[in-house]
């Protein structure tokens, strides 16, 4: 589908002045086009976090600290992704370290209890006797869940930052920035941003209470800054400051060796080095394999991998999670190409303009762990909002929404409901994704009120995918020193993402590799003295190689190829055409 490229363009508040001394200009000039205004913002110690000024925050912390001194039962209740893997395992660490013997963690079955404290886990959780839940990465939309939880004698604190529905479940304590009324001033904190920021709340009410004076050692917060980066990282969470301090820290632990055995051996089996760990190999290295988990099987390996303390167990663990993620792939490929079917059966493609705006497909044999990413893959393919569903069983389907930038999806779904009270059984999420139940029978007339609903909120130009561009370099600039400088000038993700580049050049080489990525060698200057490898992913063979084109226009990342020791500057094609 073809791309319009746009050119980023410095914020009107941006000063002349320098934002540090020393910053080279271009990185000056694009950490300025991300917004930065001031050198603070570039400071990645853990000092200049956020102080800890949650609403609900002294009450968790209360009810926590007196279940730690009376040493009582606590569950941890978690989701089934990486981020609420990683809430999971930090949150019973923690817990353990702080000196609580009796703490265990328990994950709903996506495919039997669904997603959250719903009455049915509590069920299953009252079993387990505990006296305190502690619901991580999720619990702001489980009114019922913690009521049931109540009515069996249990207290419940939630610590979520999802967006909070109509009505807040009845909890003794709530920790999400996203609450109502909440002054945390960082709304984008990820679940294990949330818990590790309890927990460390906990730590300092432990020692005011002569806690750790009693011969329980006092444990140092920042060896579960691992897990937070990952978790942070996976959840694809804005990367605003406060987000970026916490994954730098993280990334330095693990680049340092220092990470826990089941990362070390999730990287390990990913074939990602250790020292030359950026952020976005926690998000498409470790994230997909935790995630496989939770979509195929149960996310509770994956918690165990995390918590494990031994390389060889964790090693065992690591590769199992692998090969869920060999199957989950093999099992989106053939959704995939059945999802393309479907749209070619009904004479719709990117031209047609009678494509719905907002795209539903359902198949009944399709798998629900999986939905998501297919999704996810439509949205990308056809720029617009999609919803994919799968059944449920009871006559339910479920379906996984992914959204384009302008339509947010959950408000989306919220007006949908408002029009039409009878059509989704339930429903939540984010600005770009949401999950949502309903009736099989009600599959039609939803998909034309959701269709509706998005040709109310946006423009025909909001459906022409876009790139944002940092603009051209020169060919001096495509150096190795730049690339390497790059690399490591992040954290580079959501909200903050890594420099993008655009400019024409002539293709010397092009050859397919691994069946569908084109491998170039480019000239970056008329005379073809300066010549650059670059490699573009995932293009459309039936378009590329050809050799009939002589320049190209392209959209790329400088990044550091490294093979036997020696490294050289690549780019990373995100588009290409035809110059």
């Amino acid at each position: 589908m073809q791309k319009t490229i746009l050119r980023r363009t410095p914020p009107e508040h941006s000063l002349e002045t320098p934002l540090a001394g020393d910053l080279p200009p271009l990185l000056d000039r694009l950490y300025r086009l991300r917004g930065v205004s001031r050198s603070e913002e570039l400071s990645h110690k853990l000092q200049h976090l956020h102080k800890p000024t949650f609403k609900g925050l002294p009450e968790a912390v209360a009810l926590l600290a007196d279940a730690v001194e009376a040493q009582a039962n606590v569950l941890v209740v978690g989701d089934f992704d990486a981020d609420g893997a990683t809430s999971s395992a930090l949150a019973v660490m923690a817990l353990q370290a702080m000196g609580l013997s009796s703490v265990d963690f328990l994950v709903p079955n996506r495919f039997e209890y669904g997603y959250g404290l719903t009455p049915e886990i509590v069920d299953v959780a009252a079993a387990m006797a505990p006296d305190v839940i502690v619901t991580v990465d999720n619990g702001i939309s489980s009114v019922e869940g913690v009521r049931a939880a109540q009515e069996h004698g249990i207290a419940v604190v939630v610590t979520d930052h999802h967006l909070p529905g109509d009505e807040l479940p009845s909890a003794e304590a709530i920790v999400n920035p996203n609450q109502p009324g909440c002054p945390f001033p960082s709304k984008n904190l990820a679940g294990v941003g949330v818990i590790f920021y309890v927990m460390n709340a906990l730590r300092a009410e432990l020692r005011q209470r002569g806690w750790f004076a009693q011969g329980q050692p006092e444990p140092n917060m920042a060896n579960f800054l691992d897990l937070v980066a990952l978790g942070t990282v996976a959840d694809v969470v804005p990367l605003d400051h406060n987000n970026r301090i916490l994954v730098s820290q993280g990334l330095q632990r693990i680049r340092a060796g220092v990470a826990r055995p089941g990362i070390i051996a999730l990287l390990d089996v990913a074939g990602r080095q250790m020292h030359r760990l950026v952020a976005s190999d926690l998000g498409f290295a470790i994230g997909p394999r935790l995630n496989a988990a939770g979509r195929l099987d149960d996310i509770s390996v994956g918690i165990q991998c995390l918590m494990c303390d031994s390389d060889e167990l964790a090693r065992e663990m690591a590769l199992t999670l692998d090969e869920l993620n060999r199957d989950r792939k093999a099992i989106e490929s053939g959704m995939q190409k059945e999802a393309v079917a479907m749209l070619n059966r009904l004479q719709l493609d990117e031209e047609n303009q009678a494509l719905p705006w907002g795209l539903c497909l359902y198949d009944g044999n399709w798998h629900q762990g999986v939905i998501g990413i297919l999704a996810s893959r439509i949205k990308d393919r056809l720029h617009r909002p999609v919803i994919v569903f799968a059944d449920a069983g009871e006559g339910e389907i479920k379906g996984s929404a992914r959204s384009i930038a302008g339509l947010h999806i959950r408000d989306a779904l919220d007006a949908v409901a408002a029009r039409h009270p009878h059509l989704l059984n339930k429903f939540g999420g984010h600005a770009m994704a949401a999950g949502m139940t309903l009736s099989r029978e009600n599959f039609d007339a939803f998909q034309q009120a959701f269709d509706e609903e998005v040709k109310r909120q946006l423009q025909p130009e909001d459906l022409q995918p876009v790139l944002v561009s940092d603009g051209n370099l020169t060919p001096t600039e495509v150096n190795l020193e730049l690339a390497s400088l790059l690399r490591n000038a992040g954290p580079w993700g959501q909200h903050f993402p890594e420099p993008l580049f655009d400019g024409d050049f002539a293709l010397v080489q092009q050859r397919l590799v691994g069946e569908k990525h084109l491998k170039m060698t480019l000239a970056l200057d008329s005379q073809g003295q300066h010549l650059v490898d670059a490699i573009a992913f995932n293009i459309d063979p039936e378009l590329w190689p050809n050799p009939s084109v002589q320049r190209v226009h392209l959209a790329y990342r400088l990044d550091v190829n490294e093979f036997r020791g020696r490294q050289s500057v690549q780019l990373m094609v995100e588009y290409i055409e035809p110059a």
